[in-house]
């Protein structure tokens, strides 16, 4: 058995795991934050079908949420401006991609 998983790894060295990061599209976003509660290492996030979210790290901050082409983008009042990140998923793990590869992952609390 052994040989045979040693000569599969040779041919394939190139095993996904179930745990892998696979990259979202827009549709797999909205489908992954609408009506769900989010976990960080420090924080929690509710995203509300309505494009409103709430964050908290001690204190309630809101803010907006939506999906732009293949990107979750938030806005947290007073300013306007829209940021913007790639997301991926592992299992029930989600990551948000920021630029420089300004990583946060999260877990379901709900």
């Amino acid at each position: 058995m052994r040989a045979l998983m040693t000569a599969a790894l040779a041919i394939c060295p190139f095993v996904v795991s179930a745990d892998a990061w696979k990259p979202l599209t827009g549709e797999e976003i909205r489908s992954a934050l609408t009506d769900r509660k989010l976990q960080y290492a420090n924080a929690s996030q509710d995203f509300r079908a309505s494009g409103r979210t709430l964050y908290n790290a001690g204190a309630d901050s809101w803010g907006n949420w939506r999906v732009a082409g293949d990107q979750y983008c938030s806005q947290w009042p007073p300013s306007d401006l829209w940021a913007c990140y790639d997301m991926a998923r592992a299992g029930d793990r989600l990551r948000f991609i920021g630029q420089g590869d300004d990583i946060t992952d999260a877990v379901y609390a709900d």
